[in-house]
Order: structure tokens, then sequence, then C-alpha cells
């Protein structure tokens, strides 16, 4: 049995706890051990298409756009591939109009395709887009190999990543939806039904089927599941609602960190609120919503929520699944939209988020946008993303520069509370003047021989609590002269 580490104070400091450091250090832990294998030697329910990304050619169809967009998108497809556990071997792109119906680069890329498959010996085929059920087993029996579309790509690393029970729920809610259309038997071991009249076209008497195919067991199976996992998420979304009301009903505003994945939301977070979130150079390192509580300067409170990223062409199966989830980001009072400075395209990363964001009915959530990663980012990318958003924020999470300029301007753009009075509190009312700290924006606080005389714009259930003690804003000038 192996030893227990010792935790040496060296130790812990290579193992940093307020960066989620257990977590990233357990994933780090676990990789592929190449030739081994736990699929089951008789194959006797349906091919649920796992996926075997271990060595790897990539394939991307080039429709629109310039040629840097194109290649763009394809390492983006390559950053997804490592991080589900994959060694990416080649990359093609092939141009045209609209992919091939049939085997979506074209007969004559195939044929390419497949030496190319052979020369590296690569045993998988991803394809940057969603391909139809036909198009998948065309590649596949023309490939050989194991031919896997960007959709399911990312639902295999929300699979690896997700925690939470939430977070799982959501993922298999998505994968089965994904699956369902793409359910195929085994050739001729699975009987099926032959309708019809006895001796029909179809084969009469004694060539009918026992009645329900097992693909179709199968299907009505996964749709039972889906029904369930959609009544579990809708109770966990009711939990998040109460939560969400409970806030509403005490006048903290909230404020959500939106972006493209790996673009720095759980670094950020982290340096605002110290939340020990995990942090990890990877894509989709975060998939649980995590929310913080934070102080404006002059001691209002609100919360900072860091949310699942966002990606281009992100599937729809995830965004219905996970959309309890992103109402967060729907019902805050402030979208801080981080945006990786560092990037190749970094704009093309603020029109997909805005697009997903539009789904979810956030669009009209006021916005923040945060640029982060100055410290490694290209001086003219800078001044060009200043040019566009002469409002953003520039800041460096990794070493926290800019994050005072980015504090108020979270501050100023909180809602403000809707009462502005003046009240002497008395003394032994100590509990009022700190929730109007807590809950309210203090003008000015002066202490009297009467009491506490405050200043401050304050909801309209706070106000009700201090209107026995409100004063004239003359008295209250006389009293501090």
């Amino acid at each position: 049995m192996p030893e227990r580490p010792n935790f040496t104070p060296e130790f812990a400091d290579q193992l940093d706890t307020t960066r989620g450091g257990f977590e990233l250090a357990e994933r780090a832990a676990l990789r592929r051990v190449a030739g081994l294998s736990t699929e089951l030697a008789d194959i006797s329910e349906v091919e649920y298409r796992q996926l075997r990304l271990e060595r790897v050619v990539l394939v991307g169809v080039w429709t629109e756009g310039t040629v840097v967009d194109a290649q763009n998108s394809l390492a983006e497809l390559a950053a997804l591939a490592e991080t589900a556990g994959s060694l990416v071997l080649e990359a093609l792109i092939q141009r045209r109009v609209r992919p091939d119906p049939s085997t979506y680069i074209g007969r004559g890329k195939v044929g390419e395709l497949r030496g190319l498959v052979a020369a590296a010996g690569a045993d998988t085929v991803i394809c940057d887009g969603e391909l139809s059920p036909s198009q998948l087993r065309t590649l596949e029996q023309q490939l050989t190999v194991k031919v896997v579309d960007r959709t399911a790509l990312i639902l295999d690393i929300f699979a690896q990543h997700a925690q939470s029970r939430e977070g799982k729920a959501q993922v298999e809610l998505a994968q089965l939806q994904y699956l369902v259309p793409r359910l195929r038997g085994w050739g001729e071991a699975l009987s099926r039904q032959a309708g019809g009249r006895a001796g029909g076209a179809s084969g009469g008497v004694g060539l009918r089927g026992p009645g329900e195919t097992k693909l179709e067991t199968d299907r009505r199976r996964i749709n039972t599941r889906i029904a369930k996992l959609k009544r579990q998420i809708a109770g966990m979304r009711t939990t998040r609602e109460t939560k969400r009301s409970g806030r509403r009903r005490h006048e903290v505003p909230g404020v959500a960190i939106a972006g493209y994945t790996n673009a720095g939301k759980s670094s950020l977070l982290n340096r605002l609120t110290g939340a020990g979130v995990l942090v990890e150079d990877a894509l989709f390192a975060t998939l649980d919503p995590t929310t913080r509580r934070a102080r404006t300067f002059d001691g209002r409170v609100y919360t900072l929520s860091d949310t699942v990223g966002f990606v281009r062409h992100l599937p729809h199966q995830l965004v219905e699944a996970f959309r309890s989830t992103l109402e967060e980001v729907a019902e805050a009072d402030l979208i801080v939209h981080v945006v990786d400075g560092a990037h190749p395209d970094p704009e093309e990363q603020v029109r997909a988020v805005h697009e997903v964001l539009a789904e979810v009915g956030a669009e009209r959530v006021p916005e923040l946008l945060v640029i982060n990663k100055t410290d490694i980012a290209d001086e003219e990318t800078l001044l060009r993303l200043k040019r566009r958003w002469p409002a953003a924020v520039a800041v460096s999470a990794r070493l926290g520069v800019g994050l005072d300029d980015l504090r108020s301007a979270i501050e100023a753009r909180l809602p403000r509370p809707a009462v502005e009075l003046h009240a002497c509190v008395p003394y032994d009312r100590g509990d009022l003047v700190a929730r109007v700290h807590r809950r309210g924006e203090v003008m000015d606080s002066r202490h009297t021989g009467e009491g506490t005389l405050l200043h401050a714009r304050v909801d309209e259930g706070l106000a009700a609590e201090l209107r026995p003690f409100a004063v004239g804003s003359a008295y209250a000038a006389a009293r501090t002269d």
C-alpha cells in the first residue's frame, strides 16, 4: 500500500489550497493508461459511442470567413481534444461552400484522410462540427476508425469535470439527448419487427419480430431516464430560485462573472473574494457555479457568481441542460464579461458569448467588459480592444494588476438603493446601523449626543425601519456643523 504524502510546509506551498489545489492535484493524478481496456467482449447492448480519445486527427470544413478564422477554430478544437486527454497528430481543413451531406468533407477528401490516419497511426478522427448520424456512420465505415464530432467532444469534457450532483445530472441529460437520435444496433443480432399483413412484402407469418426491437427498448429506457433527470433538475432549480429570492428580498445586488472558457473567470473570482475555486489552464475547468460575498469600498454587500465558460458553437443540448445554472447570469444585476486579451481572436470570443447570453435571455443585463491576461497580451491587441471598447477595464488576475479599478467599476454600476434619507439612530440600535452599512450606501456618518447620524440610501424595507428615527436634511446639516 503506498505511503501517504508527507505534508511538510514545502509540500503545502506546492499545493495551493486557495486556488483549488487539492482538486487540481486529484485531476492531474488520473491519466489514461494505454493498452488497458474495460470494454465488454460480449457486446449485447446498443453501442453507446464511448470516446476513446488517444491519438487523434482533426478535420474541419471552412465554409465562411478568412483562413485565419478557420485555423483559429481548428486550434480551439485541438485544445478541446487535449483537455479531453488526447494526443493531436495532424489537422486538415477542407474548403467547401457547405459540408458534404454524406461524408462531411467530400468523397475525395475521405480517401486522403484515410491514408493520413493510417500513416499517423491514429485511432480517432474529430470533426469540427456537429455530424448527423448518417455522416458519422459513413465516415466510420470508410475510415475504419472511431469518428467523434465537436459536440460529443465537449460533452465528454463536461462529463470529466462535473463535480456536483446538479452538474452531473445536467451533463448526463445533455449526453442522453445527444445520444437518442444516434442509437444503432449490431446487425442481425437484434431482432426487428416485420410489420404488415401475412404474406405481404414485409415477410408475413414466421418472419415477424417478437414485438419491440432492442433498439426501441433502449430508446424507451433513455427517454424514461431523460424525463427523470428533467424532474430532478427542476427540483434543483427550485432550490436555486429560493436562494436567489432570498437575496432579492434583502436587496443584495448580484454580479455574474461570464465569458469564454479559459478566459480567467475563476482566477478573477479568487482574487476578488478569496473563493478558493479550482484554477487550471484547461477548457471548461469550472462547471459548477460558485457564489461568494463581496463588499464595495463603502461596505455594501453584493454577490459574485462564477459561471460555466462559453465556447463558439456551444451544443444546444448543453445550453438547455444548463439553463437553470445559466439563469444566474440572466437574473444578475451586472455581468462582468471576462475576455482573454492574449487570445488570437478576442472579438470572436465576445461575439460567441453574446450569442449564448441572448439564448438564455441575458442580453439586456448591464455588462462590464474586462480584458484579462494583460501581462501576456500583445500591446497592439490591447490598444485595439481599448479603442473598440473604451469603457473596458484591463486587468491581470494572475498578477493582481488593475483589481482596484475593476472593483471601482463594479461599484459604480451596481444598482443604487431606492430611498435616500437622514436618520439619527440611537446607540442602542447598533444592529440597525450595521444593516445600513451592509445593505445600503452610506454617504455620511457622524456620532452625536443623541445617536449615530446617517445620510444614506437604503432599500424600501430598511427605510421603513429607519423612518421613526428620520430627521430633516437641514437638521442633519446643523448637527454636523
